[in-house]
């Protein structure tokens, strides 16, 4: 997924702190944290595809869907999500990833736009300058994986109504069209209304709804196989509390 070039770049890097770019910071263990949370990922979604366990839940850090092929973006060092849905697909599996992160998952679009095995789904913040300015209605992917790519862009204040309604009227009808085999989720909460980045104001009640139609929809498509890994979130009780609702619905199956 990342090229060679780039993942010697970071090798490089081991025991060093400095800047990838204006925004992203590694620190001397940085490196080796993004590549354990990526194996550990690609671990759990193979036990996943090999029918060992039925969910899987990565807290994993740094966060990863900004990482595009050859660069670091947005804190984001290794996509550890990209390279877990890679891995799957040269398996043989027929993967879906949705991303609820705030941010458009700029990185996991750019792995998987030209390939029509894998379905993206990014529900986030769109319009002005908002990071990282991609993820418009426009990009459906390209050649072979055009219509493989949904993004459903969201303005700015948007809450739980307008979450709900995009999942009840894009992401449920999306993944029932493509009828994965595993379902794959970025779960960043920085839509979350007490989040001083994301600008959005998603309610507890939001988040939890949000995670049982994800789980509904695993168990009608996917018998019952997912996946969610941790992405961005930068209130502490916020993310704690959707990281609680994601294990509570894997918990009750």
């Amino acid at each position: 997924m990342h090229d060679a070039a780039y993942l010697s770049l970071l090798a490089s890097l081991h025991g060093e702190q400095g800047h990838l770019d204006a925004d992203t910071y590694h620190g001397p263990r940085s490196v080796e944290a993004a590549l354990r949370a990526a194996g550990g990922c690609v671990a759990l979604a193979r036990r996943l595809h090999a029918g060992e366990l039925e969910r899987g839940l990565a807290l994993v850090r740094p966060p990863g869907h900004h990482a595009e092929r050859d660069r670091a973006m947005g804190f984001c060092l290794v996509n550890s999500i990209a390279v877990a849905a890679a891995a799957l697909r040269d398996a043989g599996a027929r993967v879906a990833i949705v991303d609820f992160d705030v941010h458009h998952g700029n990185g996991t679009q750019q792995a998987f736009e030209a390939d029509g095995r894998v379905l993206f789904i990014s529900l986030h913040r769109y319009g002005g300058l908002f990071y990282p300015g991609t993820g418009s209605a426009g990009e459906t992917g390209v050649g072979e994986g055009i219509g493989a790519t949904l993004n459903v862009p969201l303005w700015a204040g948007s809450g739980t109504p307008e979450y709900l309604e995009a999942f009840d009227t894009r992401v449920g009808p999306a993944l029932e069209r493509f009828a994965p085999e595993l379902l794959l989720v970025s779960a960043g909460f920085d839509a979350h209304l007490s989040d001083p980045l994301g600008g959005m104001v998603v309610d507890d009640e939001g988040v939890e709804a949000m995670i049982a139609r994800l789980a509904t929809w695993a168990a009608r498509s996917c018998r019952g196989r997912w996946l969610a890994v941790l992405e961005g979130g930068y209130d502490l009780g916020a993310v704690s509390r959707g990281a609680v609702a994601l294990a509570r619905a894997m918990l009750d199956g």
